[in-house]
């Protein structure tokens, strides 16, 4: 459907949206850091000595570590350095309890098998774990959750759309962390209304709520986002765009990750060879235009496939950004960003989404 709604695009109003575009991300889109983190609490999973009944594979490794390693960056959990004894009770390096150190309790929203979950349990000692997930799977890490004597593990099978987490009888009154590394395309937005709208309305009192710690939410698949979901329809319209544009700009996030482009997205993710890529775009525009190219699909037919997939990833930040803004709106939030989190050699889907609450740990 998206396509076919491009493709009926006249020429000049696709190339159009193309360069505007490349104006916005420009103007908003162009420092997104690079935070790689891999903690030292996260080395038994780095460094492959995990239970092999547990399903490993590196680069997912490589991911949830980093996600983890921003969130202790990012004061949302507490550093490495603490060890946890036979009960589960965090000790010092001399086997001392450490009081007033609690991790916070966490929420996985989009969990799939938990296995990002399964990789906080192991390496932070945390609480309790609610996954919330609407499909049914296989192999979960459940089983290995509930072997942890002093974890409470629960799993909501549940579409986060219609998740009211104040209705959570086990999350009353407790302040917790919000995770996600499988939240595709709509999932993100409804992650967000949910752990952050909820904690807005003011009509309940704060010990019979839960409440926002921090947050850290890999995005992915924007290439199935949908208007009436995303959270910022009013940044996508003071840019000048409306419904037609944001699905078409959705579309050709898929141009990111189509293919396997190797070592030519590497060169692509630092600045100077974007910028060698975007004056090539230019000229081949240009070139397109004086032609008098009769339709959207030969323009597209004829692009080089790192020149889809640059524009592909603009358009992924673009999207990305707006959720960015609208989370530093949200005043209870005192610390957002939004970075890349892993190499695009290791996932080319490597933006995350950080946030921090005013409740300090």
């Amino acid at each position: 459907m998206k396509r076919n709604a491009v493709y009926a695009m006249s020429a000049t109003k696709f190339l159009e949206l193309i360069a505007k575009i490349k104006s916005v991300h420009s103007s908003i889109c162009s420092k997104i850091p690079e935070s790689y983190k891999i903690p030292e609490a996260c080395s038994i999973w780095t460094k492959t000595q995990v239970d092999k009944k547990v399903p490993y594979q590196e680069k997912h490794a490589l991911q949830q570590a980093s996600i983890l390693g921003n969130l202790e960056e990012f004061g949302v959990l507490k550093k490495s350095g603490l060890i946890c004894n036979a009960t589960g009770e965090q000790c010092d390096s001399n086997g001392e309890l450490v009081k007033g150190r609690d991790i916070s309790t966490v929420v996985e929203f989009g969990a799939g098998r938990g296995y990002l979950t399964q990789m906080l349990a192991d390496c932070y000692g945390i609480k309790k774990v609610l996954l919330v997930e609407r499909k049914s799977y296989k192999l979960k890490a459940d089983r290995s959750l509930r072997q942890k004597e002093s974890l409470v593990l629960e799993r909501l099978r549940i579409d986060i759309e219609d998740l009211n987490l104040n209705a959570v009888e086990s999350l009353l009154g407790v302040g917790y962390m919000a995770i996600g590394k499988h939240l595709c395309g709509p999932a993100t937005d409804m992650t967000l209304r949910c752990c952050i709208n909820e904690h807005c309305d003011g009509h309940t009192s704060e010990a019979a709520t839960s409440y926002l710690r921090g947050l850290a939410i890999a995005t992915c698949c924007h290439h199935l986002c949908q208007w009436k979901s995303y959270i910022n329809k009013k940044y996508i319209n003071d840019m000048g765009w409306g419904k037609e544009d944001f699905n078409a700009i959705t579309w050709f996030t898929s141009w990111a990750v189509d293919a396997d482009h190797g070592s030519e997205l590497s060169a692509v993710d630092s600045s100077a060879q974007f910028e060698i890529v975007m004056r090539s775009e230019k000229k081949e525009v240009v070139c397109m235009e004086s032609e008098l190219v009769s339709g959207v699909e030969d323009i597209v037919r004829n692009m080089e496939a790192i020149d889809r997939a640059v524009l592909g990833f603009m358009c992924k930040d673009i999207i990305d950004i707006g959720r960015l803004m609208w989370v530093k709106q949200q005043q209870q939030l005192v610390q957002s960003e939004l970075v890349k989190y892993v190499p695009l050699c290791v996932s080319p889907e490597n933006r995350l989404l950080l946030a921090s609450h005013s409740i300090s740990l």
